[in-house]
């Protein structure tokens, strides 16, 4: 079981920034696949980013490269998206996920996390 707690949300302007957080708590087993999702109005769930904890192994999606960072503190147990250049079309609902195996090829498949947050609503303004 892992429990998974997203905070950071909020409305920007294009251009702006956010910094999501998501922390994961009592774990029985330490998750292989931690990330973000993000659902916005009439859209269906889509993968953001991905990382395997204790790895450099990341994936993103094409939308978001170059512009959000996913990163991780170990110590913390918690899980970040940095998003800059923020654009209108990043406005969704941003879910944390974590899944028991490492990242891989399919991470962008919502059916691949056993595990996720309640979310956090990101609205950005022109």
């Amino acid at each position: 079981q892992v429990q998974l707690v997203e905070s950071g949300g909020g409305s920007v302007h294009a251009g702006g920034s956010l910094r999501l957080s998501c922390a994961a708590s009592e774990y029985t087993y330490k998750p292989y696949c931690m990330g973000w999702f993000r659902q916005g109005p009439g859209k269906e769930r889509e993968g953001v980013a991905v990382i395997t904890p204790g790895s450099a192994s990341t994936y993103y999606a094409d939308s978001v490269k170059g512009r959000f960072t996913i990163s991780q503190d170990n110590a913390k147990k918690t899980l970040y998206l940095q998003m800059n250049s923020l654009k209108p079309e990043d406005t969704a609902m941003y879910y944390c996920a974590a899944d028991l195996l490492p990242c891989r090829g399919n991470w962008y498949l919502k059916s691949v996390y056993n595990y996720w947050g309640q979310g956090t609503q990101v609205t950005v303004t022109v």
